[in-house]
């Protein structure tokens, strides 16, 4: 059964962004977490094999069986410092490749009318990571800056870092910095319809985030003696080396990196609203394709 195209070139209202972005999600799950996993698996993998390794070793630098004065275990130091460097770097590896694939699967899909080339995604994926990297500091420093300044500006900016690779991905004549530059210039055309979209989106993605946090909350109210009102030093002690509690935290980085997807997809078809405001790209395309059909 052919699932049904939904055209990104296209202005939309603040219902339609919200409508086609879980559509889009819906009808292209399947094959786009295959692309996903399949071209940022290995890193997705080390990230949260990585993750777990550095809750199980991170806990055990403080010994808190004296409850009240906890001793340092500095023989772990330097263990804890090796397997937080290679968390860091698999967390970014892992958060550059799913975005620029999902980017990269929607290009595809743009370009080839509702069909994907995995191998032409890969490509790209690989091809573009310094610049997805440059961007995603770029785009970390304006948040940070943004944050320090004030929550208004903050909140100003997180609509064009929400777009920047987006236009980098869609615009292929773009550099990395011209992405970075022409995101706060475009949000412009339409900023209110933008932020209020991603606003929502953003508020869909905390949600689902904490309900999928639930199972591991609920692990550590019971583990901590917390429900029972009686808490236990040695539980304490071996808390983050249980394997339950660090089987559910991976779990729930893992969702939220699935969850990533709607930021994703939403941030995309904001760029193309905003971009077909300005440029009617997509309108005179459909337009020429109809004159072709009635020839």
């Amino acid at each position: 059964m052919r699932r049904s195209y939904i055209e990104f070139r296209q202005q939309r209202d603040f219902s339609s962004i919200l409508s086609d972005t879980f559509g889009f999600i819906r009808n292209e799950f399947k094959p786009l977490m295959k692309a996903v996993f399949n071209i940022a698996g290995p890193a997705i993998l080390v990230f949260m094999v990585s993750l777990a390794a550095y809750n199980y070793i991170a806990g055990d630098i403080f010994n808190f069986t004296g409850l009240g004065e906890p001793s340092f275990n500095s023989t772990n130091v330097f263990v804890v410092i090796i397997v937080a460097i290679i968390y860091l770097i698999s967390a970014i590896a892992a958060y550059i490749f799913s975005t620029s694939s999902v980017l990269f699967y929607i290009k595809s899909y743009i370009d080839n009318k509702g069909e994907t080339d995995l191998v032409e995604i890969k490509k790209n994926v690989y091809n573009t990571f310094w610049s997805f990297f440059g961007m995603s500091f770029l785009k970390g420093i304006t948040l940070m800056i943004a944050l320090v300044l004030c929550l208004l500006p903050a909140l100003y900016a997180i609509v064009p870092m929400a777009i920047v690779f987006s236009i980098f991905v869609f615009e292929t004549r773009q550099s990395a910095t011209d992405a970075f530059s022409k995101s706060f210039n475009l949000v412009n055309v339409d900023f209110w319809t933008a932020f209020g979209s991603f606003l929502v989106l953003g508020i869909i993605f905390y949600i689902l985030g904490m309900i999928f946090s639930i199972p591991s909350v609920i692990y550590t109210l019971i583990s901590t003696g917390i429900f029972s009102g009686e808490i236990d030093p040695a539980n304490l002690n071996s808390f983050s080396a249980d394997p339950v509690l660090i089987f559910l935290n991976v779990l729930n980085y893992f969702f939220q990196f699935l969850l990533n997807t709607i930021l994703i997809v939403g941030g995309a078809i904001i760029y193309f609203h905003l971009h077909e405001k300005t440029t009617f790209t997509g309108t005179y395309d459909r337009i020429s394709e109809i004159g072709k059909i009635e020839e």
